[in-house]
């Protein structure tokens, strides 16, 4: 049976295509904003009259609910707003400090196969990491990218406690990506306790800061657009 990890390294650059459009939000962004950017994003790339983009922003605080998503899992519905969304997977939150990035690419133009898009976006994460020397890894019976936690009391099962640091979601149109994943940089972690943050009770939630690595959330950046381009190809600036 193929895994993920197996897939590290099989989503290929696309060939012959201007480089991706890099886009970084200063401010907050609304969640309703984005929704209805990434629309209008994903159908101009997809009928080729706008490049690949990868857009970084931050969200104000907020949950969302994936296709997955159980209504047990929202445990204070009133926290902050709830947002459902087309995007694959459960609950998640959104917030200040946490690094989002709306990765939309013309997988037609790359590789048709989903499983290996999404151990794409692991392996992104995880190189980024890396370049932080935080070392994050996959798990094949959860979703998001993980770091050991050895200082905190073992599990009941024996096992080393986990926290996650990264999620993932992701939806396609037309072969066209869109959504995709946040990093935790420095959030406040009490806003995860309005869920179960991507259904998962029995791991915590971790960041950069949380792991000692005081980082701004430029220098981030600066690592994931390295990271992206090892994985995915040429990146591009995008000026307004």
């Amino acid at each position: 049976m193929l895994t993920r990890t197996d897939l590290n390294h099989s989503m290929l650059p696309a060939t012959n295509c201007p480089p991706v459009r890099w886009r970084i939000s200063d401010c907050p962004v609304p969640y309703e904003e984005a929704l209805a950017t990434m629309e209008r994003e994903v159908a101009a790339i997809a009928e080729g009259k706008a490049d690949e983009l990868v857009w970084l922003l931050e969200h104000p605080p907020l949950y969302t609910a994936g296709t997955s998503a159980n209504s047990a899992d929202l445990i204070e519905p009133d926290r902050f707003p709830v947002y459902e969304t087309g995007r694959g997977g459960e609950y998640t939150y959104h917030g200040p400090g946490q690094r989002v990035a709306y990765v939309m690419l013309d997988l037609k133009r790359r590789r048709q196969d989903v499983r290996a898009y999404v151990a794409a976006l692991e392996e992104l994460v995880i190189r980024t990491l890396e370049l932080m020397n935080v070392r994050g890894e996959r798990r094949e019976d959860r979703v998001g990218v993980w770091v050991r936690r050895p200082e905190k009391p073992l599990l009941q099962d024996g096992s080393m406690a986990e926290d996650k640091i990264a999620a993932f979601g992701i939806r396609l149109r037309r072969w066209v990506s869109f959504h995709g994943l946040a990093i935790n940089v420095d959030p406040d972690l009490t806003h995860f306790s309005g869920i179960v943050p991507c259904g998962v009770s029995a791991y915590g939630v971790t960041s950069l800061e949380d792991l000692g690595m005081l980082v701004m959330m430029e220098d981030v950046d600066i690592r994931l657009r390295q990271a992206f381009e090892d994985i995915f190809g040429p990146t591009e600036i995008e000026t307004v």
